[in-house]
């Protein structure tokens, strides 16, 4: 029998007591969450009303989040954004929250905010944030999902729920070709925005260095 004693291994009254590096971790990583999705819920506000989905700034702002945060955190953060928005805080656009806004036609974009948030992140995690061509491309792919979500949810809210009859080229009318140039030029805009602040982190390094 070996009388060796093993490294001693902390308890939970450890982590109270001092606080571990992964506790620190976790507690940066939920303040960069919340700032996520107050950040977004800023540029929500920044909108150009419009029946029955708005132009707002959330999407520059989702891109923004999920490349600066990565794609668990940028999901993590639009996650909240959602939650806080669906339980009564004014984070919509338009100041709007609340349970009953799953049934306006934009919700669905909401919802697909998320997983762009997830796609920005990941391109960035793959250094196509470096590169504002390749940053643009991958922003424009992000900027791309909500749509996946957004159309079929609207539809289905004007058609189904409010008993419309839109066809496919009028829901397309409603919540695609308003948004296509928008789009572009937010992507546009973080693609300057990302690698312009990489090119800044960096130029600051050097001159620590030198």
């Amino acid at each position: 029998m070996s009388l060796a004693v093993s490294p001693r291994r902390p308890v939970l009254a450890d982590l109270i007591a001092h606080p571990s590096a992964r506790a620190r971790a976790f507690a940066l990583d939920a303040g960069l969450v919340v700032a996520g999705a107050a950040a977004v819920a800023a540029l929500a506000q920044v909108e150009v009303p419009l029946w029955p989905v708005p132009i707002t700034g959330q999407t520059l702002g989702v891109v923004v989040v999920g490349a600066a945060l990565g794609a668990r955190r940028g999901a993590a953060s639009l996650a909240t954004y959602l939650f806080a928005g669906l339980v009564g805080l004014p984070v919509f656009a338009g100041f709007t929250g609340g349970i009953a806004t799953v049934l306006k036609p934009s919700f669905g974009f909401i919802i697909g905010f998320v997983v762009a948030a997830f796609v920005a992140g990941w391109f960035a995690e793959r250094a196509w944030d470096r590169r504002p061509v390749l940053a643009f491309v991958g922003f424009v792919a992000a900027s791309a999902i909500p749509f996946a979500f957004g159309i079929p949810y609207m539809a289905f809210i004007l058609n189904v729920v409010g008993g419309g009859t839109f066809g496919l080229s009028e829901i397309l009318a409603f919540g695609l070709w308003p948004f296509v140039v928008g789009g572009l030029v937010k992507a546009a805009l973080a693609a300057l925005l990302i690698p312009g602040t990489w090119a800044a982190v960096r130029a600051i390094d050097a001159a620590k260095k030198a």
